[in-house]
């Protein structure tokens, strides 16, 4: 078998407001079926970045490739369509829905019929299986009668990441993935982060401020500093970085 192709490029990006210059010239890539992640101190560019790479804001310059084809300043749905998923720092989920349907609606937007009606009504029970296997891979199934809304905070991080696995996406950006959650649910989370990974090949590009879940389980890191990328290897290879190190002016940076 031959080495796993490039995904995802960033090459050159470039990106101001209002003159600050947010990123600057930030180029990487990430190989199918990856393990990324993507860290620096607080206003080094992470959110920004991630927002360019889903279609929210446009370069300035540069470019974002995503499996060969060109998608900067391509409208966040048509990114989607073409198989990239994103989860927010923020919950992005419908509280006053059920797990289930929460998962049915997202799916339904996938499979292009919830404007057709007799559409929907003969792909339902395909749906209606496909949202419980998805509940099943994040471990939501039993709870698929509940309201959104009285889930534990890392239970609504699983269901938001059911969600986005509804569009079955080939990339999916996670920005910070377990913000808010016990160091139990944290854990729990990054195991299913790697088993969905390693079960179906998906890529997987997130930010965190938790070095211990980055070192865990990333296989390669970004670091941003001021906008631009610092470094880029391995995990041992950014601990070993002395400009990680002055970068984060002492803190930890290894598990």
């Amino acid at each position: 078998m031959g080495a796993p192709m490039d995904v995802l490029e960033i090459r050159g990006v470039v990106k101001s407001f209002g003159g600050v210059r947010a990123l600057q010239d930030v180029t990487f890539s990430v190989r199918q079926g990856e393990i990324r992640a993507i860290i620096g101190p607080n206003g080094a560019g992470k959110s920004t970045l991630f927002n360019v790479m889903t279609g929210l804001f446009p370069p300035d310059s540069g470019e974002v490739i995503f499996d060969g084809e060109r998608v900067s300043g391509v409208p966040p749905y048509r990114i989607i369509r073409k198989g990239v998923g994103r989860s927010f720092q923020i919950t992005n989920i419908f509280p006053r829905m059920t797990v289930f349907e929460n998962v049915q609606v997202a799916l339904f937007a996938h499979h292009r019929s919830s404007r057709n009606p007799v559409g929907l009504a003969r792909r339902y029970p395909a749906v209606a299986s496909e949202a419980l296997g998805i509940l099943g891979q994040v471990g939501l199934a039993e709870k698929y009668e509940q309201s959104a809304s009285i889930l534990s905070h890392g239970d609504q991080k699983r269901l938001e990441i059911a969600i986005s696995l509804a569009s079955r996406p080939r990339l999916l950006m996670l920005d910070e993935p377990t913000a808010g959650m016990s160091r139990f649910e944290s854990r729990e989370t990054v195991e299913l982060l790697r088993t969905i990974s390693r079960e179906q090949g998906l890529t997987l590009v997130f930010t965190e401020h938790d070095m211990d879940i980055v070192f865990g389980i990333s296989e390669k890191i970004v670091v941003l500093q001021q906008g631009m990328v610092i470094a880029d290897g391995t995990p041992a290879e950014i601990r070993a970085n002395p400009q990680v190190r002055k970068a984060y002016l002492g803190e930890e940076i290894s598990a």
